[in-house]
Protein backbone atom coordinates (compact mmCIF):
# COMPACT_ATOMS: atom_id res chain seq x y z
CA UNK A 1 0.00 0.00 0.00
CA UNK A 2 3.05 2.36 0.80
CA UNK A 3 4.72 1.66 -2.59
CA UNK A 4 0.93 2.86 -4.31
CA UNK A 5 0.85 5.54 -1.96
CA UNK A 6 4.33 6.65 -3.13
CA UNK A 7 3.56 5.97 -6.70
CA UNK A 8 1.25 8.07 -6.71
CA UNK A 9 2.70 10.87 -5.38
CA UNK A 10 5.45 10.76 -7.38
CA UNK A 11 3.29 10.68 -10.08
CA UNK A 12 -0.13 12.51 -9.31
CA UNK A 13 -0.14 14.49 -12.30
CA UNK A 14 0.38 11.64 -14.97
CA UNK A 15 -2.14 9.29 -13.26
CA UNK A 16 -4.43 12.24 -13.41
CA UNK A 17 -3.80 13.30 -17.07
CA UNK A 18 -4.58 9.56 -17.83
CA UNK A 19 -7.65 9.24 -16.24
CA UNK A 20 -8.67 13.05 -17.61
CA UNK A 21 -8.05 11.18 -21.16
CA UNK A 22 -9.80 8.63 -20.01
CA UNK A 23 -12.84 10.58 -19.04
CA UNK A 24 -12.95 12.66 -21.75
CA UNK A 25 -12.31 8.97 -24.11
CA UNK A 26 -15.84 7.62 -22.46
CA UNK A 27 -17.76 11.02 -22.48
CA UNK A 28 -17.02 11.60 -26.54
CA UNK A 29 -18.15 7.47 -27.22
CA UNK A 30 -21.38 7.84 -25.19
CA UNK A 31 -21.70 11.71 -26.99
CA UNK A 32 -21.18 10.01 -30.36
CA UNK A 33 -23.16 7.00 -29.85
CA UNK A 34 -25.97 9.44 -28.75
CA UNK A 35 -25.83 11.47 -31.87
CA UNK A 36 -25.88 8.55 -34.13
CA UNK A 37 -29.06 7.40 -32.27
CA UNK A 38 -30.46 10.97 -32.72
CA UNK A 39 -29.60 11.44 -36.37
CA UNK A 40 -30.43 7.95 -37.53
CA UNK A 41 -33.88 8.31 -35.66
CA UNK A 42 -34.27 11.39 -37.87
CA UNK A 43 -33.35 9.59 -40.90
CA UNK A 44 -35.57 6.84 -40.60
CA UNK A 45 -38.68 9.42 -39.77
CA UNK A 46 -37.92 11.33 -42.84
CA UNK A 47 -37.76 8.52 -45.15
CA UNK A 48 -40.97 6.57 -43.85
CA UNK A 49 -42.42 10.24 -44.68
CA UNK A 50 -41.76 9.94 -47.82
CA UNK A 51 -43.28 5.96 -47.81
CA UNK A 52 -39.98 4.77 -48.72
CA UNK A 53 -39.42 0.92 -48.10
CA UNK A 54 -39.37 0.27 -44.57
CA UNK A 55 -36.72 -2.71 -45.29
CA UNK A 56 -34.88 0.05 -47.43
CA UNK A 57 -35.08 2.57 -44.44
CA UNK A 58 -33.77 -0.05 -42.11
CA UNK A 59 -30.61 -0.41 -44.11
CA UNK A 60 -29.85 2.68 -44.71
CA UNK A 61 -30.58 3.54 -40.64
CA UNK A 62 -28.26 1.08 -39.85
CA UNK A 63 -25.54 2.26 -42.55
CA UNK A 64 -25.63 5.96 -41.13
CA UNK A 65 -25.89 4.91 -37.90
CA UNK A 66 -22.25 2.59 -38.61
CA UNK A 67 -20.18 5.39 -40.00
CA UNK A 68 -20.86 7.94 -37.59
CA UNK A 69 -20.31 5.21 -34.58
CA UNK A 70 -16.83 4.45 -36.15
CA UNK A 71 -16.28 7.90 -35.91
CA UNK A 72 -16.96 8.47 -32.51
CA UNK A 73 -14.91 5.05 -31.23
CA UNK A 74 -11.26 6.49 -34.13
CA UNK A 75 -12.32 10.16 -31.97
CA UNK A 76 -11.94 8.17 -28.62
CA UNK A 77 -8.97 6.19 -28.98
CA UNK A 78 -7.25 9.18 -30.63
CA UNK A 79 -8.26 10.96 -27.05
CA UNK A 80 -6.36 8.27 -25.00
CA UNK A 81 -3.34 8.72 -27.10
CA UNK A 82 -3.59 5.78 -29.72
CA UNK A 83 -2.52 6.64 -32.87
CA UNK A 84 -5.10 5.61 -35.44
CA UNK A 85 -3.41 6.90 -38.40
CA UNK A 86 -2.61 3.33 -38.96
CA UNK A 87 -6.71 2.49 -38.61
CA UNK A 88 -8.12 5.06 -40.88
CA UNK A 89 -4.86 4.07 -43.55
CA UNK A 90 -6.60 0.34 -43.13
CA UNK A 91 -10.10 1.22 -43.67
CA UNK A 92 -9.41 3.27 -46.50
CA UNK A 93 -7.38 0.67 -48.14
CA UNK A 94 -9.87 -1.59 -47.54
CA UNK A 95 -12.92 0.69 -48.49
CA UNK A 96 -11.18 1.12 -51.90
CA UNK A 97 -10.51 -2.35 -52.72
CA UNK A 98 -14.53 -3.25 -51.84
CA UNK A 99 -15.21 -0.37 -54.21
CA UNK A 100 -12.98 -1.70 -56.99
CA UNK A 101 -14.42 -5.14 -56.63
CA UNK A 102 -18.08 -3.76 -56.39
CA UNK A 103 -17.68 -0.92 -58.57
CA UNK A 104 -20.88 -1.94 -60.57
CA UNK A 105 -23.12 -2.69 -57.14
CA UNK A 106 -21.99 0.21 -55.64
CA UNK A 107 -23.33 2.31 -58.70
CA UNK A 108 -26.52 0.43 -58.09
CA UNK A 109 -26.64 1.47 -54.86
CA UNK A 110 -25.85 4.96 -55.09
CA UNK A 111 -28.48 5.14 -58.17
CA UNK A 112 -30.90 3.21 -55.59
CA UNK A 113 -30.37 6.71 -53.11
CA UNK A 114 -30.71 8.95 -55.27
CA UNK A 115 -33.72 7.60 -56.52
CA UNK A 116 -35.14 6.94 -53.32
CA UNK A 117 -34.52 10.50 -51.93
CA UNK A 118 -35.42 12.53 -54.94
CA UNK A 119 -38.61 10.02 -56.34
CA UNK A 120 -38.42 10.80 -59.98
CA UNK A 121 -41.25 7.90 -60.16
CA UNK A 122 -42.92 5.80 -57.25
CA UNK A 123 -44.17 2.10 -57.34
CA UNK A 124 -47.46 2.31 -59.71
CA UNK A 125 -46.43 4.66 -62.21
CA UNK A 126 -46.11 3.75 -65.82
CA UNK A 127 -42.45 5.15 -66.83
CA UNK A 128 -39.80 4.18 -69.92
CA UNK A 129 -36.51 3.98 -67.87
CA UNK A 130 -33.05 1.88 -68.63
CA UNK A 131 -34.52 1.04 -71.80
CA UNK A 132 -38.02 -0.36 -70.58
CA UNK A 133 -41.27 0.75 -70.96
CA UNK A 134 -43.61 -0.61 -67.82
CA UNK A 135 -45.14 -0.14 -64.37
CA UNK A 136 -43.43 0.26 -61.30
CA UNK A 137 -43.44 -2.90 -58.74
CA UNK A 138 -40.87 -2.38 -55.98
CA UNK A 139 -37.82 0.46 -56.14
CA UNK A 140 -34.99 -1.66 -54.51
CA UNK A 141 -31.32 -0.31 -53.32
CA UNK A 142 -29.93 -2.19 -55.97
CA UNK A 143 -32.62 -2.64 -58.28
CA UNK A 144 -36.10 -1.44 -59.37
CA UNK A 145 -38.55 -4.17 -60.79
CA UNK A 146 -41.04 -3.73 -63.45
CA UNK A 147 -43.97 -5.54 -64.94
CA UNK A 148 -44.71 -4.28 -68.82
CA UNK A 149 -47.82 -4.13 -70.97
CA UNK A 150 -47.59 -8.09 -71.50
CA UNK A 151 -47.31 -9.06 -67.43
CA UNK A 152 -43.40 -9.70 -68.07
CA UNK A 153 -41.62 -9.13 -64.92
CA UNK A 154 -38.49 -7.39 -65.53
CA UNK A 155 -35.57 -6.47 -63.38
CA UNK A 156 -33.21 -3.46 -64.31
CA UNK A 157 -30.28 -2.42 -62.56
CA UNK A 158 -30.77 1.03 -60.59
CA UNK A 159 -27.46 2.35 -62.68
CA UNK A 160 -29.10 1.88 -65.83
CA UNK A 161 -32.01 3.31 -65.15
CA UNK A 162 -30.33 6.94 -63.62
CA UNK A 163 -28.12 7.40 -66.35
CA UNK A 164 -30.80 7.47 -69.06
CA UNK A 165 -33.64 9.70 -69.51
CA UNK A 166 -36.75 8.64 -67.61
CA UNK A 167 -40.17 9.09 -68.55
CA UNK A 168 -42.58 9.40 -66.21
CA UNK A 169 -46.00 8.57 -67.87
CA UNK A 170 -47.98 8.98 -64.61
CA UNK A 171 -46.78 12.12 -62.93
CA UNK A 172 -49.37 14.16 -64.35
CA UNK A 173 -53.07 13.78 -64.07
CA UNK A 174 -53.80 14.31 -67.52
CA UNK A 175 -52.42 13.75 -70.67
CA UNK A 176 -52.77 14.72 -74.58
CA UNK A 177 -53.25 12.16 -77.07
CA UNK A 178 -51.89 12.75 -80.44
CA UNK A 179 -53.38 11.38 -83.45
CA UNK A 180 -52.41 12.24 -86.70
CA UNK A 181 -55.62 11.73 -89.69
CA UNK A 182 -54.79 11.92 -93.05
CA UNK A 183 -57.78 12.65 -95.57
CA UNK A 184 -57.39 11.99 -99.41
CA UNK A 185 -57.51 15.72 -101.13
CA UNK A 186 -60.62 15.30 -102.65
CA UNK A 187 -62.66 14.40 -99.81
CA UNK A 188 -64.52 17.20 -98.11
CA UNK A 189 -62.32 18.85 -95.68
CA UNK A 190 -64.76 20.63 -93.38
CA UNK A 191 -66.79 17.55 -93.14
CA UNK A 192 -64.20 15.87 -92.04
CA UNK A 193 -63.02 18.45 -89.49
CA UNK A 194 -66.72 18.01 -88.45
CA UNK A 195 -67.01 14.27 -88.19
CA UNK A 196 -64.03 14.86 -85.59
CA UNK A 197 -65.25 16.60 -83.57
CA UNK A 198 -68.38 14.78 -82.72
CA UNK A 199 -66.37 11.83 -82.17
CA UNK A 200 -64.56 13.39 -79.88
CA UNK A 201 -67.53 15.89 -78.21
CA UNK A 202 -69.20 12.21 -78.01
CA UNK A 203 -66.35 10.78 -75.82
CA UNK A 204 -67.20 11.06 -72.12
CA UNK A 205 -63.16 10.07 -71.57
CA UNK A 206 -62.46 13.37 -73.72
CA UNK A 207 -62.26 16.53 -71.14
CA UNK A 208 -63.76 19.50 -71.73
CA UNK A 209 -60.51 21.36 -70.26
CA UNK A 210 -58.46 22.39 -72.33
CA UNK A 211 -60.39 22.24 -74.51
CA UNK A 212 -59.28 19.84 -77.95
CA UNK A 213 -57.87 20.92 -81.20
CA UNK A 214 -57.93 19.68 -84.95
CA UNK A 215 -55.72 21.70 -87.06
CA UNK A 216 -54.40 20.93 -90.79
CA UNK A 217 -51.15 19.90 -89.96
CA UNK A 218 -49.34 19.15 -93.16
CA UNK A 219 -50.30 18.96 -97.27
CA UNK A 220 -48.85 15.70 -97.70
CA UNK A 221 -47.49 13.87 -100.82
CA UNK A 222 -50.86 12.21 -100.74
CA UNK A 223 -52.86 13.46 -98.01
CA UNK A 224 -53.94 16.22 -96.08
CA UNK A 225 -52.92 15.47 -92.63
CA UNK A 226 -55.06 16.42 -89.45
CA UNK A 227 -52.91 16.75 -86.23
CA UNK A 228 -56.10 15.29 -83.34
CA UNK A 229 -55.15 16.25 -79.97
CA UNK A 230 -57.47 15.37 -77.44
CA UNK A 231 -56.51 15.69 -73.64
CA UNK A 232 -58.05 12.84 -71.11
CA UNK A 233 -57.26 11.29 -67.94
CA UNK A 234 -53.66 9.64 -67.89
CA UNK A 235 -55.56 6.38 -67.13
CA UNK A 236 -58.14 6.79 -70.04
CA UNK A 237 -55.26 7.70 -72.80
CA UNK A 238 -54.84 4.05 -74.55
CA UNK A 239 -58.45 3.18 -74.75
CA UNK A 240 -59.25 6.88 -76.01
CA UNK A 241 -56.02 6.62 -78.57
CA UNK A 242 -57.52 2.63 -79.62
CA UNK A 243 -61.07 3.81 -79.56
CA UNK A 244 -60.81 6.80 -81.54
CA UNK A 245 -58.63 5.53 -84.43
CA UNK A 246 -61.65 2.98 -85.05
CA UNK A 247 -64.83 5.33 -84.65
CA UNK A 248 -62.74 7.76 -86.99
CA UNK A 249 -62.23 4.70 -89.52
CA UNK A 250 -65.58 3.56 -89.19
CA UNK A 251 -67.54 7.11 -89.48
CA UNK A 252 -64.92 8.44 -92.18
CA UNK A 253 -66.44 5.17 -94.16
CA UNK A 254 -69.87 5.71 -93.88
CA UNK A 255 -69.02 9.37 -94.91
CA UNK A 256 -67.11 8.57 -98.32
CA UNK A 257 -64.51 10.19 -96.40
CA UNK A 258 -61.71 8.93 -98.34
CA UNK A 259 -58.30 8.02 -96.11
CA UNK A 260 -55.14 7.21 -98.23
CA UNK A 261 -52.90 4.19 -98.40
CA UNK A 262 -49.78 3.82 -100.24
CA UNK A 263 -50.32 2.03 -103.64
CA UNK A 264 -48.41 0.75 -107.01
CA UNK A 265 -49.45 0.70 -110.19
CA UNK A 266 -47.71 -2.13 -112.55
CA UNK A 267 -47.94 -2.55 -115.76
CA UNK A 268 -46.77 -5.34 -117.91
CA UNK A 269 -45.53 -5.00 -121.35
CA UNK A 270 -45.05 -7.91 -123.46
CA UNK A 271 -42.70 -8.17 -125.96
CA UNK A 272 -43.35 -9.74 -129.65
CA UNK A 273 -40.63 -11.18 -131.76
CA UNK A 274 -40.72 -10.91 -135.08
CA UNK A 275 -40.69 -14.93 -136.10
CA UNK A 276 -39.63 -15.73 -139.37
CA UNK A 277 -39.95 -18.59 -141.05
Amino acid sequence: MEEITTFYQENHEVVLGYLLQLVAAIVIFYVGRFVAKGVSRLLERGLLARSVDKAVVAFLVSIVYAIILIATILMALSQLGVQTTAFIAILGAAGLAIGLALQGSLANFASGILIILFRPFKSGDFIDGGGVSGTVEKIEIFQTQMKTPDNKRVIVPNAQITSNPITNYSAEPIRRVDLVIGISYDADLLLAKKLLEDILKNDERVLAEPEFSIKVGALADSSVNLNVRPWVNSADYWGVYWDTLEKVKLTFDANDIGIPFPQMDVHLFKDQADTKE
